[in-house]
């Protein structure tokens, strides 16, 4: 069971290790940056004026978040499409609890944390840096070096700023929390050790190592792969001190149940094959297939049985390219024809 209570309850543990010293007060003073973000709810923007310094990797994060999501739905009939001047960018289909909410909840949570993690590590900000409590012992043949990402503190700003929104002790809230944070452990979870050798030719006599994040693409390959495998839910409601309290449980028992590291939903998704404004589906007329394949993005799945369109296109490019001592590349340019096919 997901309880609403015991996440509150670890934000608010997790919170008191955020708060600022006075050297940092002055970053409140700025609240015009703040309140031109629109969307935000009033704790959004409370840590905003006090962690000034720290949004626009905030922002980034996002960005990185959604550019992700694209590229793993870019074969799916819901290709992660983003609306134009539209405060739900998204459109109405987060407004479901579906899967797919469920995966752009924790790939944009991800996405916050690993962008606040790498610009400590870079030093734009005066508020984080490099990582010094988790080093040890070295091992044999390296010693520590550079500068170990701080991912527990990218984490933590995650978890202050995304789930600012999910306090109320309803279901959707306690699975968006769920998913958040599911998409924050893939971080801490696949940290690693990079290491630079130094000597003479790059003999390696020494090495030097530091704790790094995985690439952002395998969190997206990982997240994908939990969105495939997400548990559905069953919602159910409880009374205690403060009222009604929904909380969320395995809808089967017979399948393992969900983790932490688990993506969770309780609705069931549109087929995203027609358009249809209520859902957000934008549908799959003139999208692109691969006529080749028998997956979801190949043309007999992806066009939902209407069939798909064929025509020739021509394409410039590099060909017959030449290397040249020293140093320098010489190429033809090329016309090269493609069939691309879309669907009907």
């Amino acid at each position: 069971v997901i309880k609403e209570t015991m996440t509150h309850t670890h934000i608010q543990k997790k919170k008191k290790s955020l708060a600022l010293g006075q050297q940092y007060s002055s970053l409140g003073s700025q609240p015009i940056l703040c309140g031109s973000i629109p969307g935000l709810v009033p704790k959004q923007l409370r840590f905003c004026r006090n962690y000034i310094e720290i949004m626009p990797s905030v922002a980034e994060g996002v960005k990185l978040g959604i550019q992700e999501c694209q590229h793993q739905f870019r074969g799916r009939r819901w290709n992660c499409t983003t609306i134009k001047d539209n405060l739900a960018i998204f459109g109405p289909v987060l407004d479901k609890a579906t899967r797919e909410s469920g995966f752009v909840h924790a790939i944009a949570s991800a996405g916050v944390a690993f962008a606040v993690t790498r610009s400590c590590a870079e030093g734009t900000s005066t508020m984080c840096g490099c990582d010094s409590h988790h080093k040890g012992p070295p091992g044999e043949g390296w010693k520590w070096g550079g500068c170990s990402e701080d991912a527990e503190f990218g984490v933590l700003v995650s978890r202050e700023f995304a789930d600012a929104r999910e306090n109320r002790p309803d279901a959707r809230s306690a699975m968006n929390r769920h998913n958040n944070e599911a998409g924050r452990m893939t971080i801490l979870e696949n940290m690693h050790l990079r290491c630079k050798c130094h000597g003479l030719s790059g003999s390696c006599e020494v090495k030097t190592c530091w704790w790094a994040q995985p690439d952002f693409r395998l969190l997206g390959d990982y997240l994908k792969d939990k969105y495939d495998s997400a548990s559905e839910m069953l919602v159910e409601k409880h009374r205690e001190s403060r009222g009604w309290v929904e909380t969320l449980r395995a809808k089967y028992a017979f399948f393992k149940h969900p983790t932490e590291r688990d993506l969770v939903y309780y609705e069931g998704s549109p087929n995203f094959c027609e358009p249809n404004p209520e859902t957000g589906s934008f549908g799959t007329r003139d999208r692109v297939c691969n006529v080749s394949s028998h997956g979801i993005e190949g043309c007999d799945l992806l066009c939902c049985g209407r069939g798909h369109n064929t025509r020739t296109e021509k394409r410039k490019e590099k060909c017959h390219c030449i290397f040249h001592w020293c140093c320098y590349v010489s190429c033809q340019e090329c016309v090269r024809v493609y069939d691309v096919h879309t669907c009907k």
